[in-house]
């Protein structure tokens, strides 16, 4: 039986064969809702102050150049960051060497090539099929807070599964991680069934 997927751009598509890379690694999960303690007006401070930094101190009649959203690999939370415009100059694609360092950042999530292009998969078993709907609302929370919304597929009747791309960019970049870990974050332990995905 072919899965039906509701894709972000509203079309349904037959699911393909994919390659699934797994990363195994020990990691706490960021506290729920940590990410909303962060008002916009801090958030916007620190990725000026992010910029600024990269772009070292200029006179006022130089011409600040285009700064590059280097990705850390460092011990950091990414569900305390937030996204920029996925069609921005600052962000670029990941390789799958990078994506690879980035994975533990992101628990149980997969690291996904399909035709050479690399998603963030991750799959949740659910009770039934209304809270697998219900699921998706809490991360439509997440997607729209961060204007990056992910592709949501509901199948059979009681699995969700969630693919991150940046589809502006032809891959992952540094934004598709920070859903993936905000996602991480939500309480839907009440949404969920106790037997986890196959």
């Amino acid at each position: 039986m072919t899965n039906l997927i509701v894709c972000q751009q509203g079309t349904i598509r037959s699911s393909l064969s994919q390659t699934i890379y797994t990363a195994r690694f020990n990691g706490d999960v960021a506290h729920h809702g940590a990410w909303k303690n962060f008002a916009p007006a801090y958030r916007s401070t620190t990725r000026a102050s992010r910029i600024l930094q990269n772009c070292g101190a200029m006179s006022s009649n130089e011409q600040t150049p285009k700064p590059i959203r280097n990705f850390s690999t460092a011990a950091e939370d990414l569900s305390a960051k937030t996204c920029i415009p996925c069609t921005s100059k600052e962000l670029r694609p990941m390789t799958e060497e990078e994506a690879n360092e980035m994975m533990p950042k992101v628990p149980e999530w997969n690291l996904v090539n399909e035709g050479g292009v690399l998603k963030l998969q991750r799959t949740w078993k659910v009770k039934n099929f209304l809270k697998g709907l219900e699921f998706f609302q809490l991360v439509a929370e997440v997607a729209e807070a961060e204007g990056h919304h992910p592709d949501l597929h509901l199948l059979d009747w009681n699995k969700v599964q969630i693919e991150v791309l940046t589809h502006a960019q032809g891959g992952l970049t540094e934004n598709d991680f920070i859903v993936a870990a905000k996602i991480g974050t939500l309480d839907a332990s009440h949404l969920l069934s106790k037997r986890k995905a196959k």
